[in-house]
């Protein structure tokens, strides 16, 4: 099971939040035409889900690329507190209700991440999608808002995957 420390959530919202002001387009633009603005954050969002997803059980070569990033950012976020700020690190509580990917929910993952890697690789938007994965690795563990919607998401690709395999 993955784990997400102080320093791991700190590293997704600052993602998030370096993300959304580098997207930002001012208060008039956005009013004038806010579908096109909207529009822009759908990669960075679409993204997000996909990071959740592949911290929610996931094994194999997905989920161990996926742990390492959130490991990863837990080690980076627990130093940037500790050294950089002078605070502290610690594990965060996970979420209370936790809903694994049956077997085809996981096919969906897999499918979902052929998806993305050709995405990042061919797509304008590769920045964004993995800003976006990388967003939702750290916060798809969280016991917060973020996490909540790890719940959805996993409900999500459970019945997807559930009603495409019925028709084979």
């Amino acid at each position: 099971m993955n784990y997400v420390t102080f320093g791991g959530v700190t590293i997704g919202l600052c993602v998030l939040i370096y993300h959304v002001v580098e997207w930002w387009p001012g208060s008039k633009a956005l009013r004038g035409n806010p579908v096109h603005y909207a529009a822009d954050l759908a990669p960075f969002l679409v993204s997000w889900a996909y990071g959740c997803l592949t911290t929610l059980g996931v094994g194999g070569l997905v989920g161990l690329i996926s742990g390492t990033i959130l490991g990863l950012s837990n080690w980076l976020g627990d130093v940037a507190l500790v050294w950089g700020v002078g605070g502290s690190s610690g594990q965060l509580a996970a979420r209370a209700t936790f809903v694994p990917l049956s077997g085809p929910g996981i096919a969906v993952v897999l499918i979902l991440t052929v998806a993305f890697t050709a995405a990042v690789k061919k797509s304008k938007y590769g920045v964004d999608l993995k800003r976006g994965a990388w967003c939702g690795i750290c916060l798809g563990t969280s016991a917060g808002v973020a996490g909540f919607a790890a719940v959805p998401l996993a409900q999500a690709a459970n019945w997807l995957g559930d009603h495409v395999y019925a028709a084979f």
